[in-house]
């Protein structure tokens, strides 16, 4: 009998004695999709799974990779290495997401681990797909996420606006204040204040103000504005003058010195200016003339000359 393409089964019957019981030889089929196993090879461990398992999430990247027809082809071992910088122990967990929808976090690994985990593998990272021990890491991922989606919603009606505005006046930078909107911003136009804030630009929004309260949000807003080709990206909280207090005259100068209320607010610094380094310097060159004159005069001017350049540094 040839091996590998025949088997042999044995046909029981309660009217027939086992022992007499005929022998039926019949082609073996082919494995079915539910039969046929594949060997994953993640961190150095392999993992023996039907691709079936796979293909009951068909958006996950796994679920595309190993649907019909598939896409991938194994390595000389007949196995599959896929996965680059995930851990044995988080594939585990991925593997019981696709037997049982849910993702629990090995405690050996961090939640922001599994995380990025679950963004390669396009396995959907919320309430209802990852368990876990640790509540504060994953309500902190949770954060992130709606701080992106949020500040990507605050671009288009308030941030953007406003560096249309100083770009339509020649600037190549732009500063912007935000404001509560029940803030009230009366200057003295006499005596405005005396660092340049007529030239910032004002956002009135109490959401975009809470939102820049948080550390972990200024740092998300600051990486989609990079993403977005801007630069000399600053995001903080600092003092607004608001309405004018007093204007005193300084006995020493005799000048007069306004004093202004000011209230703790964000601020955002960026610039989108392309030749940054040509236009912060300018070269000068001086024109030398050559004269005739004797020589203990040139030297007598070499000599006043370096004494007034030494003078002259500063």
């Amino acid at each position: 009998m040839a091996s590998g393409g025949w088997c042999e089964y044995y046909c029981e019957s309660s009217r027939i004695p086992e022992a007499h019981s005929p022998r039926v030889l019949m082609s073996k089929p082919p494995p079915s999709q539910s039969e046929r196993v594949i060997t994953l090879v993640v961190d150095g461990k392999r993992f023996t799974v039907n691709p079936s398992l796979f293909t009951k999430h068909p958006n996950t990247m796994l679920g595309r990779m190993f649907s019909s027809p598939m896409e991938i082809k194994p390595n000389d071992s007949g196995e599959y290495r896929i996965l680059n910088g995930i851990s044995s122990h988080i594939f585990r967990a991925v593997l019981d997401y696709y037997r049982t929808g849910v993702l629990p976090c090995p405690s050996s690994e961090s939640v922001h681990e599994v995380r990025e985990a679950c963004d390669y593998l396009l396995i959907p990272f919320n309430e209802k797909t990852v368990k876990t021990n640790n509540l504060r890491d994953f309500l902190n991922e949770l954060s992130n996420d709606g701080a992106k989606q949020q500040f990507r919603e605050y671009l288009e009606p308030l941030i953007i606006p406003a560096m249309v505005m100083c770009a339509r006046k020649g600037e190549r930078e732009c500063q912007i204040v935000v404001l509560m909107e029940d803030d009230v911003i009366e200057w003295d136009d006499e005596y405005p204040p005396a660092v340049g804030e007529e030239h910032i630009q004002r956002v009135h929004s109490n959401d975009l103000c809470r939102f820049f309260k948080y550390f972990e949000n200024r740092d998300i807003a600051k990486d989609l504005l990079r993403e977005k080709g801007l630069k000399k990206i600053r995001i903080g909280i600092e003092g607004f003058p608001t309405t004018k207090e007093k204007v005193k005259v300084r006995p020493t100068t005799g000048r007069m010195e306004v004093v202004y209320n000011y209230i703790q607010r964000p601020f955002v610094r960026m610039s989108w200016e392309k030749d940054e380094a040509k236009s912060r310097h300018v070269d000068f060159t001086c024109v030398k003339i050559k004269t005739e004159i004797a020589p203990d005069a040139e030297a007598a001017t070499l000599v006043s000359a370096g004494e007034d350049e030494e003078t002259n540094v500063i």
